[in-house]
């Protein structure tokens, strides 16, 4: 089996609806998917199983995006891709902040998603 695909995709976001939503759009299309709430439980996350992508809210309460990722940054790698989602106008300069390697503006549409999922982290396995 190829591990690559066999490992999760984390979906980091304070909103319990887009989490249930994102969810439920990529295990639909065969990815394994792991939550967190916010970005400590993000870290506590990829200490029990290495992401193959994380896509990450910004504004969250208890540690926010740019301390996620700051702290993820610092682990040793190899480090999964990292996928912005924010409401925010300027979503492509907060992704840059954070060295994304792509954005998904909220409101998401489904296919920009799973687009940004399968570029970065491979197709569903």
């Amino acid at each position: 089996m190829n591990t690559e695909v066999s490992r999760p995709v984390l979906v980091v976001d304070d909103e319990d609806g887009i989490r249930e939503v994102v969810t439920s759009i990529l295990e639909v299309e065969g990815y394994q998917v792991v939550e967190a709430c916010n970005g400590e439980e993000a870290l506590a996350a990829v200490e029990r199983e290495a992401p193959r992508a994380i896509l990450l809210d910004m504004r969250m309460p208890v540690l926010d995006g740019w301390g996620f990722a700051a702290a993820y940054r610092q682990r040793p790698g190899p480090h999964a891709p990292i996928i912005v989602m924010t409401a925010a106008q300027n979503a492509r300069a907060w992704g840059e902040e954070v060295q994304a390697q792509g954005v998904v503006p909220k409101p998401f549409e489904m296919l920009a998603l799973l687009d940004a999922v399968e570029r970065l982290a491979g197709p569903p396995g």
